[in-house]
């Protein structure tokens, strides 16, 4: 497993990269081969935040958590690890349940999440659109863990958004042009 540590107004000490690595290395019995971890460390306004990234092939699995009450990184480490688990072990149900033909497409950019404090365009990403149903498009959302996903609908060859609505339902928006 390789274990990529990032950080943003953060100096993390060899000792805090010393756990870090040994909990996630604890992750590697859920992989065949070598993963990537990236693991982000932040602090902002005297809060501490810690993000763990691991991408499988189509797959982004994240966990993402905020020392909101003064908690440490030495404290949040032990509070991510259980999450992204908890996605990974998600995944390898749904993967057994697909057939064998596991969809494969490559993330152009790196996913981290910033909090938005105004209106304005603070990011912008891109990746690669493979054609999927939305049954696929269904787990793929359940799996990121966002309210809405988008992918390109294998039936009917066009953009879609797939998003949860607030009944706990599913809606697709189709783009059409004109």
């Amino acid at each position: 497993m390789f274990i990529d540590f990032q950080s943003k107004n953060y100096k993390p000490k060899d000792a805090l990269k010393e756990v870090i690595e040994k909990k996630i290395k604890k992750l590697d019995k859920y992989f065949d081969e070598d993963v990537s971890v990236k693991v982000m460390m932040k602090e902002t306004k005297d809060i501490e935040t810690l993000e763990l990234t691991i991408v499988l092939g189509s797959v982004v699995l994240r966990a993402e958590v905020s020392g909101d009450h003064g908690q440490t990184m030495y404290e949040l480490i032990d509070i991510a690890v259980p999450k992204i688990e908890k996605q990974i072990k998600k995944h390898h149900s749904i993967i057994a349940s697909k057939s064998k033909k596991f969809r494969q497409k490559e993330i152009a950019k790196s996913i981290k999440e910033e909090e938005k404090k105004t209106s304005e365009i603070v990011r912008t990403k891109s990746y690669f659109l493979e054609p999927m149903s939305d049954i696929e498009a269904m787990a793929e959302l359940e799996l990121v863990g966002h309210n809405f996903y988008v992918f390109l609908n294998k039936d009917t060859e066009k953009v879609n958004v797939l998003y949860k609505r607030n009944d706990g339902n599913y809606g697709i928006i189709e783009a059409v042009q004109e």
